[in-house]
């Protein structure tokens, strides 16, 4: 996979050089490309922006160091990258988009700063790429490298060869289809008592099927503690006996289309 980022503040994507990441690239199954968008500035103060139509606060990214600074990267590859441009307007970010994006062969990412880019370059582009506007959270950063970061590093760990376990992505949270998409339950290792706390027996007990069990108990109980609205969301046809029943004790009360909601009394609590 190729991943090519424009930014004016390249060194913020130094962390691309470690950890999983920086082995992928390492072993060349990762070409990932930093551009700094001031390179296709033409003026001495190297400007990238500029006040508003309209008025407002804030500074807008200029359309046309964006439009050089992108027609010179789709010129050097072959091939139609998806455009991925971080944005607090843009629709959420989710394991199942990362699991799509790890398919690309090219990804580009347009990292803004200020109030963002002005529009007519994503329409510009939009015409001919598939356009990502992707939001990692219902929040305001400074800017779109850290969503770079946090992109590349979910569609990276997705990557044939990429994980040293090939199954380690299986049955992440939110991964499709991992535990009726519950939240991961907790881990443990060794040593089996630590500070006076042990491990729970049955991890210790060697039956599968019970381990297994006992796993989606635990992602169900963690689901309904931080992420109620996934239970709510849940098919009915992933539930088996065993899910419906432990659900019903943890406050929830199943429906006539067979989706659970909240008790009265669950919610008040």
């Amino acid at each position: 996979m190729r991943i090519d980022v424009v930014t004016i503040f390249p060194e913020y994507l130094e962390p691309l050089n470690v950890s999983l990441v920086g082995k992928a690239r390492a072993r060349g199954q990762l070409d990932v490309r930093i551009h700094n968008l001031r390179d296709w500035t033409h003026d001495r103060h190297n400007t990238v922006d500029d006040s508003p139509f309209g008025g407002g606060p804030g500074m807008v990214m200029k359309p046309e160091p964006w439009g050089e600074a992108l027609d010179s990267v789709l010129e050097s590859g072959e091939g139609r990258p998806v455009l991925v441009v971080p944005t607090p307007s843009g629709l959420p970010f989710t394991q199942e988009l990362a699991v799509e994006l790890s398919e690309k062969p090219w990804l580009v990412f347009t990292p803004a700063r200020y109030e963002g880019i002005d529009r007519r370059v994503i329409e510009e582009y939009g015409d001919r790429l598939d356009v990502r506007e992707v939001s990692i959270g219902d929040y305001v950063l400074a800017g779109g490298e850290a969503p770079v970061l946090v992109i590349v590093e979910a569609v990276a760990r997705l990557l044939p060869g990429v994980l040293g376990n090939a199954e380690s992505h299986r049955d992440d949270s939110f991964a499709p289809g991992a535990m009726a998409d519950l939240l991961e339950g907790p881990v443990y290792t060794k040593p089996p008592v630590w500070r006076g706390r042990e491990v729970p027996e049955v991890l210790l007990s060697g039956h599968h099927g019970k381990v297994a069990r006992w796993r989606r108990d635990e992602a169900f109980r963690r689901t309904t503690a931080n992420r109620p609205d996934l239970i709510e969301r849940c098919d009915p046809a992933a539930l088996d006996k065993h899910d419906r029943k432990l659900l019903a004790e943890l406050g929830w009360e199943e429906r006539a289309d067979g989706r659970f909601g909240r008790s009265a009394s669950a919610v008040e609590e």
